[in-house]
C-alpha cells in the first residue's frame, strides 16, 4: 500500500491482519490521494489537514518529495489542538501527534514511514513491515505485476487489499501464481464526537481521541470482513 498521513482505521485493519505489509516508497505520488493528507473532525465538521509539500513534479516518487521548507509543525499542532482538546482521550493521544509531527526528517516518504511505524506501535500492532525499495524485483513493474512480483519474492500465498482495490485484480492472476487474493472490507464503527452527529471514517487520530485504546485495538482487529 501506498503510504498515507494518519490514515483512517481500515487502514490499520489492514495492516493488523497480514503477515508482512509491504510500503510503497518508489511509487507515484498522487495529488488528489491521502499520502499527504486526511480528514479529522473541528466544529462538528469534517476538515482537510495535509502536509504542505515543496514545489515540484507530481510525476516523482513519494520517496522523491519533500515536506515544504515552510511547514510549520506547531501550527498543524495547534489545528489538533484545537479540534479535539475536549475529546477524553486527547492527553492519552496527543504525544504521540507530537512525536509525529515534529519528526524532523523533510524527505516525504521517511516522514510518513516514522509516523506509520509510531501509530503502529501504539496500536500494538506487531506486524513486520518493508519498504518496498529494498525487495529484489523489477521496479519498472506497473500495478498488479508489480504486487505479484512482490508476493513472489517474499514467497506469499495470500495477498491482502483494501475492498477499494476490488475492481485492480484478476482473481485468475494470481490463481496462476498460487496465490490467494482476499480483500478487507471494514465494518461501521460508530462513537461519540463531542454530541455532534456522527462522521465516519476519519483519520485515526480521530478515532483514539474519542475511544480507549483497549476499544480501538479491538476494533482493528475484529470488526472487518474477509472476503
Amino acid at each position: 500500500m501506498q503510504p498515507y498521513f494518519f490514515p483512517y482505521i481500515g487502514y490499520f485493519q489492514l495492516i493488523a491482519a497480514v503477515d508482512v505489509f509491504i510500503v510503497y516508497d518508489n511509487i507515484k505520488y498522487t495529488k488528489k490521494g491521502w499520502i499527504n493528507r486526511n480528514r479529522m473532525l473541528q466544529n462538528g465538521k469534517d476538515v482537510m489537514f495535509s502536509l504542505p509539500l515543496k514545489g515540484n513534479s507530481d510525476s516523482l516518487d513519494v520517496c522523491e518529495r519533500e515536506l515544504a521548507a515552510d511547514f510549520n509543525r506547531d501550527k498543524l499542532l495547534s489545528q489538533f489542538i484545537g479540534a479535539y482538546k475536549r475529546a477524553p482521550y486527547f492527553e492519552q493521544s496527543y504525544p504521540l501527534l507530537e512525536q509525529i509531527v515534529k519528526h524532523e526528517d523533510t524527505n516525504l516518504f521517511r516522514f510518513l514511514h516514522h509516523a506509520i511505524v509510531k501509530i503502529c506501535k501504539h496500536l500494538g500492532i506487531t506486524t513486520q513491515l518493508i519498504i518496498s525499495s529494498d525487495i529484489d524485483i523489477d521496479h519498472t513493474l506497473k500495478s498488479q505485476d508489480k504486487v505479484l512480483a512482490l508476493c513472489e519474492a517474499l514467497k506469499a500465498n495470500t495477498y491482502v487489499n483494501t475492498i477499494g482495490g476490488i475492481k485492480l485484480y484478476s482473481k485468475e492472476a494470481f490463481d496462476a501464481k498460487g496465490i490467494e487474493l482476499k480483500f478487507i472490507k471494514s465494518q461501521s464503527f460508530e462513537y461519540a464526537q463531542l454530541g455532534a452527529d456522527f462522521l465516519p471514517w476519519l483519520s485515526i487520530i480521530d478515532v483514539i481521541m474519542f475511544n480507549p485504546l483497549y476499544i480501538v485495538q479491538a476494533c482493528i482487529t475484529t470488526n472487518y470482513k474477509l472476503i
